[in-house]
């Protein structure tokens, strides 16, 4: 049970004061996607890819109370990326981590220059999460954690079903829950329940000190443009995200996520 009381944070020069309360729906999202794919157990070493976007900002916070409220006792540490992009200022999410007492570490990449000078890629999305992913899952194993957790929420979900109907011809979205044998590393994606609305609200409502994407290609892509579409025909059918949803969770039918 969510205590009622508040706290007080401050994220730079800006008071926070946020009710507990209003952490419930997201608090309650990951304990379901938990219990329902066994993410997190005692002891677990829990790296959290912090790209200074929204979810992962969110991911982090959230995490860092469930910790005090799931009884597990599990550590947490944020790492960062840095692609090569300019300007990417991550002393407030420095200073968010204090706050949290979680560790934060960064580590410089060459990714940007990669992608955008030496191959010129006018399509680079997938090639660049491919290296991101790689670091990523390199960078946490080394520092000793068994599992990574990312920021994906209900609609990243959704909008990766939708790419792969439209553009692969098949029904494969990414699992809650993937093992990664080349790295033994476990990722986990505890916000995968939870609505793209509350992750927005959440985060106005914290203050979370959110970093501008500086890629050029953001905001211009194919997930974009599902995003898009799916808003569309959300307006003429207002249930469709949560049946979407419930076709995941379809174990019998479907299997996606079994």
């Amino acid at each position: 049970m969510i205590s009622s009381c508040y706290e007080v944070r401050r994220f730079g020069n800006k008071p926070c004061l946020c009710y507990t309360m209003s952490m419930k729906i997201v608090l309650g999202c990951i304990r379901r996607a938990d219990q329902d794919f066994d993410m997190i157990a005692d002891g677990d070493r829990i790296a959290v890819g912090v790209s200074g976007g929204k979810d992962s900002l969110l991911l982090l916070y959230a995490l860092s109370l469930y910790r005090k409220f799931s009884h597990k006792n599990f550590i947490l540490e944020a790492l960062t990326l840095k692609m090569g992009f300019e300007p990417f200022d991550t002393a407030p999410v420095a200073a968010l981590c204090e706050q949290l007492e979680v560790p934060y570490i960064t580590r410089d990449t060459d990714i940007a220059d990669i992608l955008f000078v030496h191959r010129k890629e006018t399509n680079p999305c997938a090639l660049c999460a491919k290296m991101r992913r790689g670091a990523l899952n390199n960078m946490a194993r080394e520092r000793g954690n068994n599992k990574l957790a990312l920021g994906h929420h209900r609609e990243d979900a959704l909008e990766t079903l939708m790419m792969s109907l439209l553009f692969e011809g098949r029904l494969h979205t990414f699992h809650p829950k993937t093992y990664l044998s080349r790295c033994d590393m476990m990722v986990i994606r505890p916000m995968v329940y939870l609505p793209e609305a509350e992750v927005k609200r959440m985060v106005k409502a914290l203050g979370l000190p959110v970093i501008h994407n500086p890629c050029p290609a953001n905001g211009n892509t194919k997930r974009q443009e599902m995003k898009e579409l799916l808003a569309d025909l959300s307006k003429t059918y207002p249930q469709l995200k949560e049946r979407m949803l419930h076709a995941l969770q379809n174990k019998a039918q479907y299997g996606l996520w079994d």
